[in-house]
């Protein structure tokens, strides 16, 4: 019990996916949690995309936890009382909604059934190298062996910078969220968001919600829940902190934006039933470790900075369990080319940038413009939504759309110039 082939450290989905499928293989395997549980400590908003998840396990619409398939996709404006929302309704089952800590456990079983041994409140506090190539795990006073190591820790890196593999992070390239969930009868939930049974909708929201930081908002109807969240970029406010603009603590703000007009009569009546907070990977590739592999170790999931944020949709899970898969591939391709070496396990790396994930990556790095520039925080919105008060709020003849425009930037103190050369490099990159 003390040599396995495989430990993998944490999980969640990557971790999970990662024994699951090595398990399955017929390796021996160890799959280790902090947590008292797995998916205990994880909080996240609650979309999945279905299909890399399917690939992995065919049977998920079956057994999976999936409460309810996103069927609306809404993205909003806000400044003040007024807002701009955008809505598209798909026509066909790509994502779902679920609680990640129902979907963890999901998957965490399937490993276990596959022959993997989970262990649940195990610490593990260094990931051990000796003479060049990691050799296992220790916990404590206890150290187990193994022929390679999975790290799946997530965003928190502390066995990857104890390696050297992983600087501290940068500020600007993490965030803080908060979230609560809020109970409701399911009727109620359909009836108030447009939705059908089982039908789910999912919803972004940028502007003042975060006092113009950098970040935004989200919305995601469980089966009897919503989920209800406020994300800040960590550096940006810090900024902010330090200047006066934000005072209050982050679960202030998402109690403001749960009492905001324009959303409370949607968990109208309904109970607040849970609350947490927890940092996420903000930057994608600038979060990601300098090597995802090394003698004896491959770095999947959130720790290996794979997130993928478009801007109007986020992809965390997915992008988990095909890292995942892929360093299960690697390490039987290593195990047949005679050991589980930093040449052998290259290929994992190899295997990750011809996959979608890193495409993905690459592709929407221009969204990192973005959250690198407070300006499409802390002025787009009030100009977008001043503009729109121009043409729809006229008492008499409205103005056209060049003019409202023309006259909210002016109000605005914005130079058109500048924001079409802003907006058509991200544009560009998005």
């Amino acid at each position: 019990m003390n040599k396995f082939d495989v430990v993998v450290v944490g999980a969640g989905p990557a971790g999970s996916t990662a024994a699951y499928l090595l398990a399955k293989a017929g390796l021996k395997v160890l799959l280790l949690e902090r947590g008292r549980g797995a998916g205990s400590k994880l909080l996240w908003g609650g979309k999945a995309y279905a299909q890399p998840l399917r690939d992995v396990w065919p049977e998920l619409d079956k057994e999976a936890p999936i409460h309810r398939w996103v069927t609306k996709e809404r993205i909003s404006v806000l400044w003040g009382e007024r807002a701009i929302t955008l809505e598209y309704k798909l026509g066909r089952r790509v994502a779902f909604t679920s609680p990640l800590t129902e979907l963890a456990a999901w998957m965490a079983r399937k490993a276990e059934a596959a022959g993997a041994l989970f262990l649940d409140e195990v610490v593990v506090e260094e990931i051990v190298v000796k003479d060049g190539r990691v050799v296992g795990v220790r916990s404590g006073g206890d150290f187990v062996a193994a022929d390679v190591v999975i790290d799946a820790e997530g965003a928190n890196r502390l066995l990857l910078e104890k390696l050297g593999l992983a600087d501290r992070p940068n500020p600007y390239h993490m965030a803080v969220a908060a979230k609560e969930v809020i109970s409701l009868d399911p009727r109620l939930i359909e009836e108030r968001f447009g939705l059908e049974r089982d039908e789910g909708l999912s919803w972004l929201v940028l502007g003042d919600v975060t006092l113009g930081i950098p970040g935004g908002g989200f919305v995601y109807t469980m089966r009897d829940t919503i989920s209800i969240g406020i994300v800040l970029n960590v550096g940006y406010g810090a900024e902010a902190a330090e200047k006066g603009v934000l005072r209050d603590h982050i679960s202030r703000l998402l109690e403001n934006f749960r009492t905001h007009p324009y959303f409370r009569h949607y968990w109208k009546e309904a109970d607040v039933i849970e609350y947490g907070g927890r940092m996420t990977v903000e930057g994608g590739l600038r979060f990601a470790p300098k090597r995802l592999y090394a003698n004896g170790l491959l770095v999947v999931g959130d720790a290996a900075g794979m997130l993928v944020n478009a801007g109007y949709t986020i992809r965390g899970v997915d992008t988990a369990v095909t890292s995942a898969r892929v360093a299960a591939e690697a390490v039987l391709e290593a195990r047949d080319k005679g050991g589980f070496t930093e040449e052998n396990l290259r290929g994992y790396e190899e295997r990750l940038r011809k996959s979608y994930v890193y495409k993905e990556l690459v592709d929407h790095s221009g969204v990192a413009e973005i959250f690198g520039d407070p300006f499409f925080f802390s002025k787009v919105p009030p100009f977008l939504v001043r503009a729109a008060s121009k043409v729809f709020e006229a008492d008499y003849a409205e103005p056209t759309l060049l003019e409202a425009l023309k006259t909210s930037a002016q109000e605005e103190e914005i130079n058109m110039l500048r924001l079409m050369l802003k907006v058509g490099r991200v544009v560009r990159r998005i």
